[in-house]
Formats: structure tokens, sequence, C-alpha cells
């Protein structure tokens, strides 16, 4: 399907992983796209493959946000940012991570989407994306505040596609599985990482935007209103990856 008009794309998560697949692909599609992240010099190199603005910001930042994005027509939302707290059980997590986890992963989503959204229904268009987990259906050890705040994300979209019906606006949540991305490396150490993706192959950050490109290629008049985005060999109860059988 072709793109026939350039659409203004918001990616919060910019920097790294899927954020940062998303800008390059959106980038290539010939959207332009303003880059959110606190990386300035993965920034920089965003900007420098053209069609991106950066905005280094923290997502959290209420009155920076709304004074950058002040007059800014976004056509495109794509709730991204997301961190992961210490993996371990909900008894033993410090408080502070709690709170942090809520305010990245829930709430400035919340308050972002607030944002720009009035700005969409008054055009009649626009599209929201937002990047969930399989941890958001689905019980994983050790994840019970990282689950809870990809679940509330959840219900805030299938919950905003009622409050939006019949105004144009269509809302996406991206279920994503086991990818490969640095979301860990604040919790875990490199070899643990590289054990993580070792077993089998990865859903790439590249696949994630590739996905997200065809559905918002899709005609207006229809609503991907969820995808699943996981590796072949990940069965969703419980996260596991299973070993690839020899042929």
């Amino acid at each position: 399907m072709s793109i026939k008009t350039s659409k203004k794309v918001l990616v919060t998560g910019a920097t790294s992983g899927i954020g940062r697949a998303v800008c390059r692909k959106m980038s290539s599609d010939g959207h332009k796209v303003l880059a959110l992240g606190r990386n300035e010099t993965a920034l920089s190199e965003l900007q420098a493959s053209g069609n991106v603005t950066p905005l280094a910001l923290d997502v959290t930042d209420r009155d920076g946000l709304e004074s950058a994005l002040q007059g800014e027509a976004i056509d495109v939302l794509v709730n991204n940012a997301g961190i992961m707290p210490p993996v371990v059980a909900f008894q033993d997590m410090d408080q502070v991570d709690i709170d942090a986890t809520l305010e990245v992963n829930l709430s400035a989503a919340i308050a972002l989407t607030r944002l720009v959204l009035p700005g969409m229904v008054g055009r009649g268009s626009g599209h929201l994306f937002f990047t969930s987990s399989t941890s958001a259906h689905a019980a994983f050890p050790n994840m019970a505040v990282y689950g809870a705040s990809k679940a509330a994300l959840s219900a805030f979209a299938a919950s905003l596609r009622c409050d939006l019906a019949g105004t144009g606006i269509r809302v996406t949540e991206i279920v994503a599985g086991r990818v490969e991305t640095d979301l860990y490396r604040g919790v875990l150490d490199a070899a643990a990482r590289r054990k993580m993706y070792s077993t089998s192959r990865a859903v790439q950050p590249q696949d994630a935007a590739d996905m997200l490109s065809a559905v918002l290629q899709m005609p207006e008049h229809v609503d991907v209103t969820r995808f699943d985005i996981l590796p072949t060999d990940q069965y969703v109860g419980g996260g596991a990856m299973v070993e690839r059988k020899a042929r």
C-alpha cells in the first residue's frame, strides 16, 4: 500500500529499541518525525537520517512537553517510552521503583495523549499507538508492577477507543513479546541479557516498526485495535522461550 500524504509522527522513547526503529521507518516512509528522548547523542544520530526533529525531553516533564508541542499538529502518536523495574518479587521492591514504573509506563502516556488528542479530534483524524506487552495479558513472575502498568495501559487504550468512536481517531495497542532491546539494561547485567536472547531468536525492533507502518497504512475506515508480535518460539503463558528444534 502506498502512502498518499505525509504525517507528523511523535514517537516517545525514541533513542533506542522499538522507538528508534519506528523513527527511522516513519522517516523512510516519508513522514515528519518528532523524536522524543533524553539521549541527545542518539537524537542527533536520528536527526541526521532526515525528516526527524529531536525533542530532548523527559517524557514525565509535563510543562516541558506542553511548551514544546504548542502549535504542533500531531497526526500519529506512538506512546512507546517505558522502563523495566528490578526483576524481583513485589515484596522486595523499593517504593521509588514502583512509583517510577507507574509514572513512565502509564501516567506519562496518558498525560501526553491528553495534550495531542484534542487537536486530532478537531481535525477528525489521527492514530494513537501504545506499546504494551504480553505481561499485560498473562502472569509473569517478578514482574507484578511492570505487568500492572502495562495492563492499565491496555485498559486505557481500549476505553479510549470507546470515547473516540465516531471521531475518526484510531487506537492500536502493540502487544510485544520478547524483543531484543535495551529494556533490561538497567536491571540485568550483560551476561544475563546475552543468555536471555541466546536460546531462540527474538523479535527485532525493526520487525515491530515494520508492523506499525503496515497498520498505519490501512484504510482510514479500518482500525487494527491490537496486534501481538512475538517470536515464533515464544509461548505467552509464562513467557518462556523454547530452543528451536533441529531439522
